[in-house]
């Protein structure tokens, strides 16, 4: 194991550790690719080693059972550390591409190189997932990085911290904990590439001070993410793929769900359907179950609570300020102005809304800001062939939802205000690497068609090369 790191003393002043992480940097330590295998190594045997550390902080931080917390955090990072090692070989050759005939005698090709120090901001809903996940691609691509977990999930915060210096490479990893002081100090520095996971409003304040120093970023936002339910749909899986959806994580999940297009025969159908599957996942009082987690914090609480009042409370309604639950809710009477439907939910409450057709609902969407994911379920291949041609979204599930996100080879990233770049496999690599551009030329013929003096020959032959 390579030399272990220690937590960082979260002071404002980071300069001195990231000139340290140049300084590391410059060794090209992260550059060898056994470096690279054994850090991925090392995360996935994390995972495993302090799993049941981690399914003890997310049960404080978010109320997470120990499957989801392993489904959609534990094992997702594994799994992607796993990935990038199995294929980090292929990922870092030199991809040659095609020297046309006026570069000959010459070839040429794309050579990736790591892009220096990143910093990794990390979210509170998934604060493992959302955090580890970007510190693999960063790894994979050869970089050095500093990840600053969210402070609103204290336990996985501190768990991360303490943990993660045991396991990876201490030059070339840091961990700075903290809050808002400390992560304004962090992009006060000139990154080489930062990633940042959470809403909109931080999200432009990151890309401003990237701004400073030329930085390129990558946001993971959110948005409103429509579910539009056709009528030849199958309705009873199609309800209970979208509770799944919207109540996994009490909601707290940025491509969950966040509202339903349906017309109103359908929705007579669907709203009972939506009912037993909540039941079926939760029992007849969501508060008893330990399948259902609870708000992050007082103020997420209130925020959410409030948007109660947009609509009827058909499934659900229930809330206890003291535990910070919110039950599994779905509301109907929502209309487009409603005080639900101005921002993304980000909790456990699902408005239905009516409209009378897909084309109605594809006029709805695209009315607003590009959302991060969006579904559609229906037997129709015109339907989704229509619904994926005119809704503009970063990731989309047909017949599902959130399910894509299982898919190594897909990306997962947002467009317009959800977001900007993205990750995951191969696009985390990318993400994460210049994509250097090279050619080498021959000695000989060094064809004078290029040099002066010009002349009318020189140029049509050279119009015909072309």
């Amino acid at each position: 194991m390579t030399e272990a790191a220690t937590p960082i003393n979260t002071s404002p002043d980071f300069s001195s550790m990231f000139a340290d992480l140049k300084a590391t940097f410059e060794t090209e330590r992260t550059m060898n690719l056994a470096w690279r295998a054994e850090q991925l190594t090392a995360l996935e045997r994390m995972m495993h080693e302090c799993e049941q550390e981690f399914m003890d902080a997310l049960k404080a931080d978010l109320g997470k059972h120990h499957q989801e917390a392993w489904t959609t955090e534990i094992s997702y990072v594994a799994s992607d550390a796993a990935y990038s090692r199995k294929r980090l070989k292929r990922w870092t050759r030199k991809k040659r591409v095609r020297t046309p005939m006026l570069g000959q005698p010459g070839k040429s090709w794309l050579q990736p190189e790591p892009l220096g120090i990143v910093l990794i901001i990390g979210a509170w809903n998934y604060p493992l997932q959302l955090t580890l996940a970007g510190l693999a691609a960063a790894i994979a691509a050869g970089n050095c990085a500093v990840v600053k977990p969210s402070e609103l999930a204290p336990a996985t915060s501190e768990v991360i911290a303490r943990r993660v210096p045991e396991y990876l490479d201490g030059e070339c990893v840091k961990i700075v904990e903290g809050a808002v002081p400390e992560t304004t100090a962090l992009l006060e520095l000139p990154w080489d590439h930062i990633l940042y996971t959470g809403g909109g409003n931080v999200g432009r304040i990151v890309m401003a001070a990237a701004a400073k120093h030329l930085t390129p970023v990558t946001l993971e936002l959110g948005g409103k993410s429509p579910c539009v339910v056709m009528p030849d749909a199958d309705l009873k899986t199609t309800a209970r793929r979208i509770a799944w959806g919207k109540f996994t994580n009490a909601g707290q999940t940025c491509i969950a769900p966040d509202y339903v297009l349906v017309d109103a025969e359908t929705k007579k159908k669907l709203i009972p359907l939506l009912r037993q599957a909540v039941t079926e996942m939760f029992g007849d009082n969501p508060e008893e179950s330990d399948s259902f987690g609870r708000i992050v914090s007082d103020r997420h609480f209130e925020r959410i609570a409030g948007l109660m009042e947009s609509g009827e409370a058909v499934i659900g309604g229930h809330i206890n300020a003291a535990t910070k639950y919110i039950a599994p809710t779905v509301l109907t009477g929502v209309s487009a102005d409603s005080p639900i439907m101005q921002d993304e939910i980000f909790g456990p409450i699902l408005p239905v809304l009516i409209v009378d057709d897909l084309e109605a609902a594809i006029r709805f969407i695209r009315a607003s800001d590009k959302p991060l994911a969006a579904y559609i379920f229906t037997n129709d291949a015109r339907s989704e062939a229509r619904f994926l041609q005119k809704v503009s979204c970063g990731n989309t599930c047909v017949n599902d939802t959130m399910m894509f996100m299982m898919v190594d080879e897909l990306p997962f990233g947002g467009v317009g205000p959800s977001g900007m770049g993205n990750y995951s496999g191969e696009h985390g690599f990318r993400t994460f690497s210049h994509m250097k551009a090279v050619m080498k030329r021959g000695w000989w013929p060094d064809v004078a068609l290029r040099y002066a003096p010009f002349t009318e020959g020189k140029f049509k032959m050279l119009r015909k090369l072309r």
